[in-house]
Protein backbone atom coordinates (compact mmCIF):
# COMPACT_ATOMS: atom_id res chain seq x y z
CA UNK A 1 0.00 0.00 0.00
CA UNK A 2 1.10 3.56 -1.20
CA UNK A 3 0.52 6.67 1.68
CA UNK A 4 0.74 10.21 1.71
CA UNK A 5 1.82 12.57 4.12
CA UNK A 6 0.36 15.89 3.40
CA UNK A 7 0.07 15.76 0.21
CA UNK A 8 4.00 13.72 -0.43
CA UNK A 9 3.70 10.58 -1.59
CA UNK A 10 5.45 8.05 0.44
CA UNK A 11 6.85 4.73 -1.04
CA UNK A 12 5.75 0.89 0.33
CA UNK A 13 6.84 0.71 4.00
CA UNK A 14 10.44 -1.28 3.85
CA UNK A 15 12.32 -1.94 7.09
CA UNK A 16 15.00 -5.17 6.48
CA UNK A 17 18.33 -5.71 8.33
CA UNK A 18 20.83 -8.83 8.24
CA UNK A 19 23.97 -9.13 9.56
CA UNK A 20 26.72 -11.03 7.23
CA UNK A 21 30.78 -11.53 8.16
CA UNK A 22 31.23 -12.11 4.27
CA UNK A 23 29.92 -11.36 1.48
CA UNK A 24 31.27 -11.66 -2.27
CA UNK A 25 32.20 -8.78 -4.58
CA UNK A 26 29.24 -9.56 -6.80
CA UNK A 27 26.90 -10.51 -4.16
CA UNK A 28 27.69 -6.90 -3.11
CA UNK A 29 26.92 -5.50 -6.19
CA UNK A 30 23.59 -7.22 -6.10
CA UNK A 31 22.98 -5.83 -2.44
CA UNK A 32 23.58 -2.50 -3.85
CA UNK A 33 21.10 -2.81 -6.66
CA UNK A 34 18.43 -3.80 -4.62
CA UNK A 35 19.16 -0.82 -2.04
CA UNK A 36 20.93 -2.31 0.61
CA UNK A 37 24.13 -0.37 2.82
CA UNK A 38 25.72 -1.89 5.54
CA UNK A 39 27.77 -0.05 8.35
CA UNK A 40 30.16 -2.53 9.42
CA UNK A 41 28.73 -6.15 9.32
CA UNK A 42 25.17 -4.35 10.00
CA UNK A 43 22.94 -4.66 6.34
CA UNK A 44 20.04 -2.38 6.28
CA UNK A 45 17.52 -1.05 3.75
CA UNK A 46 14.57 1.38 4.73
CA UNK A 47 12.19 2.91 2.41
CA UNK A 48 10.96 5.99 5.18
CA UNK A 49 12.82 7.89 7.75
CA UNK A 50 11.06 10.56 10.24
CA UNK A 51 13.36 13.89 10.38
CA UNK A 52 11.58 16.21 13.21
CA UNK A 53 8.60 13.38 13.85
CA UNK A 54 7.66 13.97 9.51
CA UNK A 55 7.93 10.80 7.56
CA UNK A 56 10.03 11.58 4.28
CA UNK A 57 10.81 9.34 1.65
CA UNK A 58 14.41 7.75 1.89
CA UNK A 59 15.87 6.80 -1.82
CA UNK A 60 19.36 4.86 -2.35
CA UNK A 61 21.36 6.81 -4.76
CA UNK A 62 23.53 5.51 -7.60
CA UNK A 63 25.80 7.44 -10.35
CA UNK A 64 25.67 5.60 -13.59
CA UNK A 65 29.67 6.06 -14.20
CA UNK A 66 29.73 6.09 -17.66
CA UNK A 67 27.64 8.90 -18.02
CA UNK A 68 29.00 11.04 -15.29
CA UNK A 69 30.27 14.68 -16.02
CA UNK A 70 31.39 17.24 -13.57
CA UNK A 71 28.96 20.42 -13.81
CA UNK A 72 30.43 24.00 -13.64
CA UNK A 73 30.42 23.96 -9.84
CA UNK A 74 31.80 20.59 -9.27
CA UNK A 75 34.51 21.48 -11.51
CA UNK A 76 34.98 24.71 -9.12
CA UNK A 77 35.15 23.03 -6.02
CA UNK A 78 38.06 20.75 -7.67
CA UNK A 79 40.13 23.82 -8.54
CA UNK A 80 39.76 25.27 -5.37
CA UNK A 81 41.43 21.95 -3.55
CA UNK A 82 44.33 21.87 -6.15
CA UNK A 83 46.34 22.16 -3.01
CA UNK A 84 44.51 18.73 -1.77
CA UNK A 85 47.46 15.62 -1.61
CA UNK A 86 44.90 12.09 -1.38
CA UNK A 87 46.13 8.58 -0.15
CA UNK A 88 43.63 6.20 -1.19
CA UNK A 89 44.42 3.12 0.93
CA UNK A 90 42.89 -0.37 2.92
CA UNK A 91 40.59 1.12 5.79
CA UNK A 92 41.66 1.20 9.17
CA UNK A 93 40.36 3.36 12.59
CA UNK A 94 43.15 5.29 13.50
CA UNK A 95 43.78 7.78 16.07
CA UNK A 96 43.86 10.39 13.56
CA UNK A 97 41.14 9.30 12.36
CA UNK A 98 39.24 9.15 14.86
CA UNK A 99 40.07 12.65 16.41
CA UNK A 100 39.32 14.42 13.19
CA UNK A 101 35.40 12.41 14.27
CA UNK A 102 35.18 14.44 17.07
CA UNK A 103 35.95 17.62 15.04
CA UNK A 104 33.38 16.28 12.64
CA UNK A 105 29.94 15.26 14.53
CA UNK A 106 30.35 18.90 16.21
CA UNK A 107 28.17 20.00 13.36
CA UNK A 108 25.35 17.88 14.50
CA UNK A 109 22.71 19.21 16.76
CA UNK A 110 19.95 15.91 16.83
CA UNK A 111 21.32 12.31 15.65
CA UNK A 112 24.97 12.81 16.72
CA UNK A 113 26.98 9.82 15.73
CA UNK A 114 28.79 8.15 18.45
CA UNK A 115 31.89 6.85 16.93
CA UNK A 116 33.70 5.67 13.42
CA UNK A 117 32.90 1.97 14.43
CA UNK A 118 29.35 2.48 14.23
CA UNK A 119 29.59 3.19 10.42
CA UNK A 120 32.65 1.20 9.36
CA UNK A 121 31.86 -2.00 12.12
CA UNK A 122 35.19 -2.65 14.93
CA UNK A 123 37.07 -4.37 12.16
CA UNK A 124 36.26 -2.83 9.37
CA UNK A 125 39.57 -4.63 7.29
CA UNK A 126 38.39 -7.78 8.33
CA UNK A 127 35.10 -7.34 5.75
CA UNK A 128 32.50 -8.28 4.87
CA UNK A 129 33.98 -6.64 1.74
CA UNK A 130 36.79 -4.34 0.53
CA UNK A 131 36.60 -0.94 2.20
CA UNK A 132 39.33 1.78 1.12
CA UNK A 133 39.68 5.17 2.53
CA UNK A 134 40.22 8.31 0.89
CA UNK A 135 42.10 11.16 2.56
CA UNK A 136 42.42 14.05 1.85
CA UNK A 137 45.31 16.54 3.50
CA UNK A 138 47.03 19.97 2.87
CA UNK A 139 50.28 20.92 4.21
CA UNK A 140 50.52 17.33 5.82
CA UNK A 141 47.04 18.11 8.07
CA UNK A 142 44.28 15.58 7.45
CA UNK A 143 40.68 17.68 7.30
CA UNK A 144 38.57 14.84 5.25
CA UNK A 145 38.48 11.25 4.97
CA UNK A 146 35.70 9.31 2.96
CA UNK A 147 34.90 5.31 3.79
CA UNK A 148 34.50 3.67 0.02
CA UNK A 149 32.89 -0.38 0.28
CA UNK A 150 34.22 -1.92 -2.77
CA UNK A 151 32.52 -4.63 -5.00
CA UNK A 152 33.05 -6.14 -8.33
CA UNK A 153 31.39 -3.61 -10.92
CA UNK A 154 30.45 -1.44 -8.09
CA UNK A 155 31.60 0.60 -5.36
CA UNK A 156 29.35 2.42 -2.43
CA UNK A 157 30.05 5.48 0.13
CA UNK A 158 29.72 3.90 3.50
CA UNK A 159 30.64 7.46 5.54
CA UNK A 160 33.05 10.64 4.69
CA UNK A 161 34.42 12.84 7.90
CA UNK A 162 35.54 16.42 7.82
CA UNK A 163 36.82 19.34 9.68
CA UNK A 164 34.00 21.62 9.80
CA UNK A 165 36.95 24.63 9.62
CA UNK A 166 37.43 23.62 6.39
CA UNK A 167 33.59 23.61 4.85
CA UNK A 168 34.72 26.23 2.70
CA UNK A 169 36.52 23.71 0.61
CA UNK A 170 33.03 21.82 0.16
CA UNK A 171 34.75 18.68 1.70
CA UNK A 172 31.49 16.85 0.61
CA UNK A 173 31.19 17.21 -3.11
CA UNK A 174 34.82 16.50 -2.69
CA UNK A 175 35.28 13.21 -1.44
CA UNK A 176 32.01 12.82 -3.32
CA UNK A 177 34.14 13.63 -6.95
CA UNK A 178 37.24 11.57 -5.54
CA UNK A 179 34.88 8.53 -5.10
CA UNK A 180 33.76 8.64 -8.59
CA UNK A 181 37.21 9.04 -9.93
CA UNK A 182 38.45 6.51 -8.31
CA UNK A 183 35.43 4.35 -9.47
CA UNK A 184 35.58 5.29 -12.73
CA UNK A 185 39.21 5.02 -12.89
CA UNK A 186 38.88 0.77 -11.84
CA UNK A 187 36.52 0.25 -13.83
CA UNK A 188 33.37 0.30 -12.19
CA UNK A 189 29.96 0.61 -13.14
CA UNK A 190 28.33 2.27 -10.89
CA UNK A 191 29.34 4.30 -7.61
CA UNK A 192 26.61 4.54 -4.51
CA UNK A 193 26.74 7.80 -2.77
CA UNK A 194 24.16 6.57 0.00
CA UNK A 195 20.67 8.16 0.31
CA UNK A 196 18.61 11.25 0.39
CA UNK A 197 15.13 12.11 0.28
CA UNK A 198 13.23 13.89 -3.09
CA UNK A 199 12.60 17.38 -1.17
CA UNK A 200 15.31 19.32 0.39
CA UNK A 201 17.51 17.89 3.34
CA UNK A 202 20.94 17.59 4.73
CA UNK A 203 21.86 15.20 1.61
CA UNK A 204 20.74 17.54 -1.15
CA UNK A 205 24.21 17.87 -2.66
CA UNK A 206 23.97 14.26 -3.68
CA UNK A 207 21.41 14.80 -5.80
CA UNK A 208 23.09 18.06 -7.41
CA UNK A 209 25.62 14.74 -9.63
CA UNK A 210 24.96 14.36 -13.46
CA UNK A 211 23.88 10.81 -14.20
CA UNK A 212 21.84 10.25 -11.00
CA UNK A 213 19.57 7.42 -10.48
CA UNK A 214 16.74 6.60 -7.78
CA UNK A 215 15.51 3.45 -6.50
CA UNK A 216 11.88 2.92 -6.81
CA UNK A 217 10.78 0.71 -4.01
CA UNK A 218 7.45 0.33 -5.74
CA UNK A 219 8.61 -1.83 -8.35
CA UNK A 220 12.17 -2.65 -7.94
CA UNK A 221 13.93 -0.29 -10.61
CA UNK A 222 16.32 2.43 -11.16
CA UNK A 223 14.73 5.82 -12.63
CA UNK A 224 16.36 8.99 -13.46
CA UNK A 225 16.35 11.24 -10.26
CA UNK A 226 14.36 14.27 -11.60
CA UNK A 227 11.49 11.67 -12.19
CA UNK A 228 11.15 11.65 -8.25
CA UNK A 229 11.13 15.63 -8.22
CA UNK A 230 8.03 15.09 -10.26
CA UNK A 231 6.48 12.29 -8.50
CA UNK A 232 6.46 12.90 -5.23
CA UNK A 233 3.16 14.57 -4.84
CA UNK A 234 -0.64 12.70 -4.82
CA UNK A 235 -3.69 13.10 -3.82
CA UNK A 236 -5.16 9.89 -4.87
CA UNK A 237 -3.02 7.58 -1.89
CA UNK A 238 -4.14 6.80 2.21
CA UNK A 239 -3.07 9.43 4.06
CA UNK A 240 -0.79 9.05 7.23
Amino acid sequence: MKYAWGGMKLPPWINDAFTAERVPAAMMDRLWAEGWRHFGTEFFRYSVGFQSMRPEWIVPLRIVLADFHESKNQRRVRRKNEDVTWEIRPVSITPEATALFEKHKERFRDNVPDSLEVFLGSAPAQGPCPMLELRASVEDRLFAVSYLSVGHRSASSAYAIFDPIESRRSPGILTMLKEIEWAKGNGMEFCYPGYATPGPGIYEYKTRFSALQGYDWENGEWKDWKEFQKDQMTDGDELL
